[in-house]
């Protein structure tokens, strides 16, 4: 029997859908633990349990298919949300000390993932074992992009309008070392991954923060509905496109 692919190719779409997942990520989670006032601890439970069914769905898919491999991306995400903001604010470790943890959290996952597999190749994965590694370090790299956005304004005290303008200029040099460097490209793509997540969390805290703070005030509510309505058409977009090429 011959082993499928699981992933999603490494393509502009890729990244559109995750900039968006990220967004949704931010709202999505702040809609639970602000808006519905249940607080980071049941935050992170929600998240978590919706997390791991999604994981184990996609884990048991014989292929890759668009809609798991992309509910499991948005549960990364929420779930990174909850986790940077429970690190913060409920444990007291401040963005500082918690992106320092989140940070050497995915370096050892990728240590470890090199020394098991020799590599750190993100596409094609076929091995299960492999991709528990991959989704590890995707949860880790996603929390570490969000306590680094909430870093950069409540820190450093930058407007979340200027925090996401940092964070799409460190994404631009990645895609011109990608293209006018030697640079090793799995370097690039773990640095550009981490950067998303900022970005889009920036962008959600736009959208969604009051207007006093810099932001446009929209709501989690109505940011999520947003957010979900354009990953859903991409994601149509994407079944479509894997249909088409598998004719």
């Amino acid at each position: 029997m011959k082993t499928l692919n699981k992933v999603a190719e490494i393509t502009l779409i890729f990244w559109l859908m995750k900039i968006i997942a990220t967004t949704l990520g931010e709202t999505l989670g702040d809609f639970l633990s602000m808006t519905l006032n249940l607080g980071y601890a049941i935050g992170i439970v929600i998240t978590a349990v919706f997390f791991l069914t999604v994981l184990l769905i996609q884990l048991f898919s014989k292929k890759y298919i668009p809609a798991f491999y992309w509910l499991v991306i948005i549960a990364t995400t929420t779930l990174g949300t909850e986790i940077s903001d429970f690190m913060d604010r409920s444990l007291n470790l401040g963005y500082t000390l918690g992106s320092i943890i989140l940070l050497g959290c995915l370096l050892a996952t990728l240590l470890l993932w090199h020394k098991r597999f020799k590599g750190l190749s993100v596409f094609p994965i076929y091995e299960r074992d492999k991709e528990i590694f991959y989704w590890v370090a995707i949860l880790f790299s996603n929390s570490l992009g969000t306590a680094f956005g909430d870093y950069l304004s409540d820190v450093i005290g930058m407007s979340y309008l200027n925090g996401a303008l940092v964070t799409a200029s460190i994404i631009l040099i990645v895609v011109l070392l990608h293209y006018f460097t030697k640079i090793n490209q799995i370097v690039l793509f773990w640095i550009a991954f981490i950067f998303t997540r900022p970005f889009g969390a920036t962008f959600g805290d736009f959208l969604t923060k009051p207007t006093t703070k810099g932001g446009l005030d929209l709501g989690t509510l109505n940011a999520s509905i947003v957010s979900i309505i354009l990953i859903g058409i991409l994601i149509f977009v994407s079944h479509r496109r894997l249909k088409t090429k598998a004719e």
